[in-house]
């Protein structure tokens, strides 16, 4: 996961070499393996490699083509060979991800990005054209940031670079920050406003007048799969699913993947060895890591990845992660991140993290992610129920809201009511109490940002699609926006990839009818069918895995007194996005055992955290006019 930083005056303006000198420390963690950079004219560019393959070991960048174009690539090319063979002879099997990627655009222009298959972020600079390309991967794995002022267009592929090499303040962007909340932001936000975020499957071309941003590919709605039988659907999923396992282990060095003993990582991790056996992995070896807590009674996660351990004949590392280590709020003044989610480099458990990859000698790191948004892992009527009734099959649609209502014991116009809820228009009445905002926002802050407070719940369209092919699609939009939020750590610098998310896996399961992923009291249909023999038996029939529930209270409540302190003046108050008072009876009701949205309070304890630090270092403007919190003043006292 190699990082890239440019600048580009479009009114012909010399780059000064002292602008790439300054950003130098910065990115040197994140690509400690080479140095490139060109800095010609009004153009300048600096590149830092992090190597994950062996292939990427032989590239050198900035990369210029024959015709001229200057180009830096950050990615994994999955499908190497198919590029190879629809390009040019003088490509090879030995050929870097990077002169594929070179010849591709050479040939295609920008067309080339839609059959680009891997993770992926990009930059091209057309010198006679002055034209300046930005792209990426279609899910967002990588990042790439950019600001335009001035007539100047600065990009980086790590977000703090870019903060921290603008010789200004930036105003808030309140919008991302309604969005953290809640859940996740849309991923084309940053938290300061005039820094974007290049939004995944996109691309923008940028020159000295026009600024175009366009999506390059997108999932096809019409595509069908359909076989005979089950046993086809199982054979196919095997196929897809080992090929984005396989696609994964291409790495330069042993691979690490998160075992958590659910069905997701499991499957990975059983997956890559059933690969191995065969042959097919390169010889890649591979290693896992597994988090408990055997005070958390609602955490039993021990017995299930030891189940996986015993099965492949070795012990991973094991990172203990309790109530003291989940949480911390004394960071320091010297620590600055660019984006609220800080605590968790912070922890005991992180710090074990990066001594696990150090020792191993781990650069990649396979994660689970996805699993439960796209292989049916959540078992809900609504997609089925709601394609039905998009075309109109009444007699199928009775038989399934009976078996639906029998195994989810409700009565039959619950399931309905769940279903049709999802077509109504946008209002608070019709949003589960789970996803409202929480109680002690400001209230004016609610009513701007509504949307993104909400999960940016959309309605499903009785026309066009399948619902559940829409479904699918928030599904996805969900996980863009989370790994929007990844941001990389270097004192654990690795690159992060996940098989659930591959693009061809994706098509397969968009595809395919909905009632292989889930049956009526059968979640993960298709994997358990598809995997018995690879996964052992005790995972494939797990229930579903509980939540953490008391870590978080007593995380909160060993810090009572430095959350007491903090809170009398809070941050987040003078921007006018919590009611302090509100906010602290919420506090209290969380040491005294009161019912609390414990992922909301902690989301705005970070957002609290990360504002203070931002302001005190000088990168976000103080709310003008200054907003004081006299009316709330004895009710933070009695905190």
């Amino acid at each position: 996961m190699s990082v890239q930083f440019g600048k580009c005056n479009f009114d012909g303006r010399p780059v000064a070499s002292q602008d790439l000198d300054e950003v130098r420390p910065v990115l040197a963690p994140y690509g400690p393996d080479a140095e490139g950079f060109i800095c010609e004219d009004n153009f300048a560019i600096l590149y830092r490699a992090f190597y994950t393959t062996k292939e990427a070991q032989r590239e050198t960048q900035p990369h210029v083509t024959p015709s001229g174009f200057i180009l830096t690539w950050d990615g994994r090319l999955d499908n190497r060979e198919e590029l190879i063979g629809q390009l040019s002879k003088d490509l090879s099997s030995e050929s870097t991800d990077l002169e594929i990627v070179a010849a591709a655009y050479q040939h295609w222009a920008t067309n080339a990005f839609a059959k680009l298959i891997g993770d992926w972020a990009l930059s091209v600079w057309n010198p006679k054209a002055r034209t300046l390309v930005l792209a990426k991967d279609f899910l967002g794995t990588r990042h790439l940031y950019y600001m335009i002022e001035n007539g100047q267009v600065t990009w980086c592929t790590i977000l703090d670079a870019l903060v921290l090499s603008a010789r200004r303040t930036f105003k808030l962007e309140q919008e991302y920050v309604a969005g953290w909340l809640a859940s996740f932001p849309a991923p084309h936000l940053t938290p300061y406003v005039g820094i974007h975020s290049l939004p995944p499957s996109s691309f923008i071309c940028l020159t000295g007048r026009t600024q175009s941003l366009n999506k390059y590919w997108d999932f096809d709605p019409k595509k069908k799969i359909r076989y005979v039988t089950d046993a086809e659907y199982e054979e196919q999923f095997r196929v897809v699913f080992s090929e984005a396992v396989r696609r994964r282990l291409r790495a330069d060095g042993p691979v690490l993947a998160e075992l958590s003993g659910g069905m997701d990582s499991s499957s990975i991790v059983c997956t890559a060895d059933h690969i191995a056996a065969q042959g097919f992995s390169g010889g890649v070896r591979l290693d896992t890591v597994s988090y408990y807590d055997d005070d958390e009674p609602a955490w039993d996660e021990r017995p299930y990845f030891t189940k996986i351990e015993q099965k492949r004949g070795r012990s991973g590392c094991h990172i203990v992660v309790s109530s003291e280590t989940l949480f911390n709020l004394d960071i320091g003044d010297h620590f600055l991140a660019a984006i609220p989610r800080m605590t968790e480099h912070c922890t005991e458990a992180a710090g074990q993290f990066a001594v696990c990859l150090s020792t191993q000698g781990n650069r990649v790191v396979l994660s689970g992610t996805g699993g439960d948004e796209t292989m049916g892992g959540v078992p809900t009527s609504i997609p089925e129920i709601a394609d039905l009734l998009a075309r109109p099959q009444l007699g199928n649609l009775a038989h399934q809201l009976k078996m639906w209502a029998l195994t989810q014991r409700k009565p039959w116009m619950s399931v309905l009511f769940e279903a049709v809820r999802g077509f109504l228009p946008f209002a608070p009445a019709n949003i589960p109490k789970h996803k409202l905002p929480a109680s002690w926002l400001d209230p004016r802050f609610v009513r701007r940002f509504q949307r993104a407070l909400t999960g940016y719940e959309s309605r499903l369209k009785l026309f066009g699609p399948l619902p559940s092919f829409q479904i699918n699609m928030f599904a996805l939009e969900f996980l863009r926006r989370e790994l929007a939020c990844c941001a990389v750590c270097a004192g654990a610098l690795h690159e992060k990839r996940y098989p659930y998310l591959d693009r061809t896996l994706l098509e397969f399961i968009y595809a395919i009818p909905r009632e292989q992923l889930v049956r009526p009291g059968n979640r993960r249909s298709l994997m358990r069918r598809a995997l018995v023999g690879i996964v052992p038996e005790e995972i494939l029939q797990r229930r579903r895995k509980a939540f953490i529930s008391r870590s978080p209270i007593l995380a909160i409540s060993g810090q009572a007194s430095r959350l007491v302190e903090m809170n009398r003046a809070m941050a987040s108050g003078s921007f006018r996005i919590v009611d302090v008072g509100a906010f602290c009876e919420a506090l209290q009701a969380v040491r005294t055992g009161l019912n609390v949205p414990l992922v909301a309070l902690i989301r705005t304890l970070e957002v609290e955290l990360w504002i203070r630090q931002a302001v005190s270092h000088g990168k976000l403007m103080r709310p003008s006019p200054p907003m004081l919190l006299d009316a709330t003043a004895t009710r933070i006292t009695s905190c």
